[in-house]
C-alpha cells in the first residue's frame, strides 16, 4: 500500500483511480439495477453485461454526484453548512424524485420544515437505510490514504439524512474507498471498513457472521451463496445492515478484477444497485479506469438526471478528475 503523498506525486495514477472510483460507482449502480429486472432474470438467469434496456443511472449515482459537487465547492474542507446548502440548492427545490430513496425524501422534508443535522437525519423513519453508503465514495476519493479523515467527513455528509447504522455504513464505505485509492490489499481495505463500525451493532454482527460463512466453505461461491442471503435478509432490502455486508461479501468472493467483482455484486439480489455501486467504487478505486470495460464506462458517462435534475448531462469523467485534483 502506498502513502497519500506517494499517490499525489503520480498525477496520471490519481486521475485513473479517481475517475475509476466514480465511474465504477455508476457502473455498479446501473448494472445492479439491470440485474434485478424480472425480464433479465427470465431471459438470462445471471446477467453478465448491459442490455439495451439498462438504465443510465439511478439515485445512487446522482446523489454521489451531489456529494462530489459539495466537496468540490468547499475544496474538500467539508462542513455541515456545506452539506445543508447543497441539499437546499439541489434537493429541496424539487417537488418529486423519480427513483429517489425514501431516506433522502424524508431528509428533504425535514430540511423544509426547518430541521438541521443531526435532527434531520435522526428524526427519519429510514435512518438505517443504505442511502448514504451509495453516495459517499467521493469522500473516500478526496480522503485517499487517510481513512480517519474519510470517516469524519462521511459523518458530516451522512448526518443530514441518517443516524447510527446509516452513518456507520457510510463511514465504512468511505474508509474502504480511501484505502483502495492507495492500492490497499483486500484485507487492508476491509480493516479500514471495520474501523467506524461499533462491535455491538447489527451491521458489525451481520458482516462478521457472513464472513464466517464464507470462510467455513473456503470461499466457495456455490456453497455460501444462499446461506449468506438467508443470514443477511432484513424486512426491507435497502437496510444498511443487509446491503453493506452484502457488498463486502461480494468483494470477498471476487475482488481480483473489476468486471468479475461487479458481476458478482450486481447479481447478489435484493438492493443490487447499491451493492453494485459500493463494490464498483471500491474496485474502481483499486484498479483504476484502465481496468473498466470501455463500453461500460461510456454507457454511464453522462447521467440521465433520473432523480436529481442538476446531474443530467454531467460528465462523470470530468467530475472524477476534479475530485482527484483535491488529492495533494
Amino acid at each position: 500500500m502506498m502513502t497519500r503523498s506517494e499517490l499525489a506525486k503520480n498525477r496520471e495514477l490519481v486521475k485513473d483511480k479517481a475517475v475509476g472510483a466514480l465511474v465504477g460507482l455508476a457502473i455498479g449502480d446501473s448494472f445492479g439495477d439491470a440485474c434485478r429486472l424480472q425480464d433479465n432474470r427470465v431471459n438470462y438467469g445471471i446477467t453478465t453485461d448491459f442490455n439495451s434496456g439498462a438504465s443510465w443511472s439511478t439515485d445512487d449515482t446522482e446523489f454521489a454526484l451531489l456529494t462530489a459537487k459539495t466537496l468540490l465547492k468547499c475544496k474538500g474542507n467539508l462542513t455541515t453548512k456545506d452539506v445543508v446548502d447543497a441539499w437546499m440548492e439541489d434537493v429541496c427545490v424539487q417537488d418529486e424524485y423519480k427513483r429517489g430513496g425514501a431516506s433522502e425524501k424524508a431528509a428533504a422534508d425535514n430540511l423544509r420544515r426547518g430541521l438541521r443535522p443531526p435532527e434531520s437525519g435522526k428524526f427519519n423513519t429510514f435512518f438505517m437505510s443504505d442511502g448514504t453508503a451509495m453516495r459517499i465514495p467521493p469522500v473516500g476519493i478526496v480522503a485517499a490514504g487517510d481513512p480517519e479523515r474519510a470517516i469524519k467527513m462521511a459523518e458530516i455528509d451522512a448526518s443530514i439524512s441518517h443516524y447510527e447504522e446509516g452513518i456507520w455504513g457510510a463511514q465504512s464505505v468511505a474508509a474502504a474507498v480511501s484505502v483502495a485509492m492507495v492500492d490497499g490489499s483486500f484485507d487492508e481495505i476491509m480493516e479500514a471498513a471495520l474501523l467506524p463500525i461499533p462491535t455491538d451493532s447489527w451491521l458489525y454482527y451481520n458482516l462478521t457472521e457472513a464472513f464466517k460463512i464464507i470462510d467455513s466453505v473456503n470461499g466457495s461461491l456455490f456453497d455460501c451463496w444462499m446461506p449468506i442471503h438467508d443470514l443477511l435478509r432484513a424486512s426491507t432490502w435497502a437496510t444498511t445492515a443487509e446491503a453493506i455486508p452484502s457488498a463486502y461479501c461480494a468483494l470477498k468472493l471476487s475482488h481480483n478484477n473489476f468486471r468479475d467483482g461487479v458481476v458478482i455484486a450486481g447479481n447478489f439480489a435484493r438492493d443490487a444497485d447499491t451493492i453494485g455501486a459500493v463494490c464498483g467504487s471500491i474496485l474502481g478505486a483499486k484498479y483504476g479506469l484502465k481496468s473498466i470495460p470501455e463500453k461500460w464506462a461510456n454507457k454511464v458517462r453522462y447521467p440521465s438526471g433520473t432523480c436529481l435534475q442538476f446531474t443530467k448531462g454531467l460528465d462523470i469523467f470530468q467530475v472524477g478528475e476534479a475530485l482527484g485534483n483535491l488529492i495533494v
